[in-house]
């Protein structure tokens, strides 16, 4: 039997006989289920917008990407692709060609990348998911199509089903000189036709039209094997790093092989510290909060000095009354965290099935805030309340042992 336990557990349910033990007592009870609750709440909703971000960026990034570490492109034969299909893991490779072009609708211009893409591309993306308007199509019967992008289409107007309608598309000569007379005879011009729009995130939609490989390479005036980048899809059940290892052993030291992490280090490192500063700041909160902690079970040392007396009296030694107490303080932190905890995983749990809180406005992809909740965030908010509470407790129960102590000498 605990008995130093039983009595904290005592002190924290029977009412003090001071009211202003237990509006304090309540309020620090409170101010650790409010902060913990703010904790798990705040951090799964960013984590549900990572995780939003996330799936949007994978609807047009590969698992892995291949580029040369010199130069804008390289040489990918069918014999180089067909040895990176049969590496274990690889479920399938496409080849693209990337490069910035200015395009042309009716008299509306932009300047904005263009991707070719093979006729794999759709086994390494998902971005026939992301069609908004028309369909996916790049070729047919010897005719090319582009899918633009939602930003695109808003600066240029495109129409995708105006068949009559085509989209221009020029790109610097890669050789020959320029006259200043003639200026237009630096590009060379090609026509494609819009047929599909695709919307994923701004930094795609405003940026990139997707045009077949062959028309890339044609308007470049590259050979059939030239490529910018091979993008690689990777079967379930094969982690993403061993098949990485894999090619990069296959390729050698000449090329980059970039994870989806990789590909967008920056994004990723922009919401992982926003979510951190996030923690920090509500954690200096709760921090604030578990001073009540320790103005309760100062005042409650104080009313309680005819108990210390007498539990001195019959024997009890400094460091069992210093437990008392300090058990007492870890009940109104943890019973605190607890309830918060448990109302956390309520609300999100309401968030995701019934939608409490809603997106306003039919610019957003999603109608209602996003909530993702991680083992992990559980941890490490369990494991910071448990190190606020053993700090908040030990100060008055220090205290409650040194008073032992005078009340013994007298």
């Amino acid at each position: 039997m605990n008995l130093p336990f039983l009595l904290a557990r005592r002190y924290f349910i029977s009412p003090k006989s001071t009211n202003a033990i237990n509006v304090i007592a309540g309020v620090s009870v409170v101010g650790m289920m409010v902060g913990t609750m703010a904790l798990i709440l705040v951090l799964s909703v960013f984590n549900g917008f990572e995780d939003l971000v996330i799936s949007l960026y994978n609807s047009f990034n590969p698992d892995l990407k291949i580029e040369a570490k010199q130069g804008k492109t390289f040489t990918a034969d069918a014999q180089k692709l067909q040895q990176l299909r049969q590496i274990k893991g690889v479920k399938a490779v496409s080849a693209v060609l990337e490069e910035n072009a200015l395009l042309r609708y009716h008299d509306n211009d932009v300047i904005g990348r263009l991707k070719g893409v093979d006729s794999s591309f759709l086994s390494v993306s998902a971005m026939d998911s992301t069609i908004v308007d028309g369909s996916f199509l790049l070729e047919k019967d010897s005719i090319n199509f582009a899918v633009v992008g939602l930003g695109i289409q808003a600066l240029l107007g495109v129409n995708v089903n105006n068949q009559f309608a085509r989209l221009e598309v020029y790109v610097p000569q890669r050789a020959g000189k320029v006259s200043v007379t003639t200026a237009e005879n630096a590009f060379r011009r090609e026509i494609i036709y819009p047929i599909g729009v695709y919307a994923i995130q701004q930094d795609f939609d405003a940026k990139y039209t997707l045009v077949p490989l062959r028309f890339m390479q044609q308007i470049l005036e590259y050979p059939s094997s030239e490529v910018s980048a091979l993008e690689v899809s990777v079967q379930k059940g094969y982690a993403v790093a061993d098949v990485q290892a894999a090619l990069q052993t296959a390729l050698g030291k000449d090329f980059r092989i970039m994870d989806r992490y990789q590909q967008d280090e920056f994004l990723y490192k922009i919401m992982r510290t926003e979510k951190w500063a996030v923690y920090l700041i509500l954690t200096f909160i709760l921090i604030i909060a578990a001073f009540n902690i320790v103005g309760s079970l100062s005042m409650l040392v104080i009313e309680k000095q005819h108990d210390l007396g007498i539990l001195k009296a019959m024997g009890a030694s400094s460091s069992f009354i210093q437990r008392i107490f300090f058990y007492e303080g870890l009940l109104l932190s943890l019973v605190g965290a607890a309830i918060g905890m448990i109302l956390a995983v309520l609300i999100c749990w309401a968030q995701q099935h019934y939608k409490l809180l809603s997106l306003n406005g039919d610019t957003f992809l999603i109608d209602a805030y996003p909530v993702s909740m991680r083992t992990g965030d559980f941890v490490l908010i369990s494991l910071t309340v448990v190190a606020i509470a053993l700090v908040a407790a030990y100060l008055p129960a220090r205290r409650a042992a040194m008073s032992a102590v005078l009340l013994q000498k007298e």
